[in-house]
């Protein structure tokens, strides 16, 4: 396998205010306390001698490069961020930060949030808003019905609130 990797669509630039936290207590956690943990211990194991058959150097020196390349992940998304604090001025839309509840064909309501890419996770409701579903709701309104192709096949929603909160 080459070191040739397919380019990923950048995500949406928009995060609220709780996902920026998290993503600078993420980035302050591993350049303020893993990193340099880790960067001790590779620093002990090189000291042991022979780095060719010394596991704990090996390992070491991967998980550093682990955590520089999510350093540098977390310090491009952050800079280029915009977050999000305030609610649009037409709140009868979906827009980012919304909550939103949906009544399926079959009559089971949901009722999700909308938000960034970095932070759909922190939720079990959150859903980020380049999903299909994410994409289907945004701009619509109350009672608007919204087709989306999922992985079992394609199905209706209708939206029955909208709040922001």
């Amino acid at each position: 396998m080459g070191r040739f990797r397919t380019p990923q669509a950048p995500g949406s630039q928009y995060i609220t205010p709780e996902g920026a936290r998290r993503l600078r207590e993420e980035l302050e956690r591993l350049w303020r306390g893993e990193r340099p943990r880790v960067t001790q211990a590779v620093a002990e194991a090189a000291a042991q001698g022979d780095r060719s058959e010394n596991a704990e150097y090996t390992y070491g020196k991967r998980r550093l490069r682990e955590i520089d390349r999510r350093v540098r992940h977390l310090r491009k998304r952050l800079d280029g961020m915009v977050i999000v604090d305030q609610p649009p001025s037409d709140r009868s839309r979906v827009f980012f930060g919304a909550w939103v509840s949906i009544e399926s064909d079959e009559g089971m309501q949901s009722r999700y949030r909308i938000v960034g890419p970095d932070e759909f996770d922190l939720q079990p409701d959150y859903i980020s808003m380049d999903s299909p579903l994410g994409r289907a709701l945004l701009r619509k309104r109350v009672d608007d019905e919204v087709a989306v192709d999922l992985p079992d096949g394609a199905r209706t929603f209708t939206i029955t609130l909208i709040e922001y909160i």
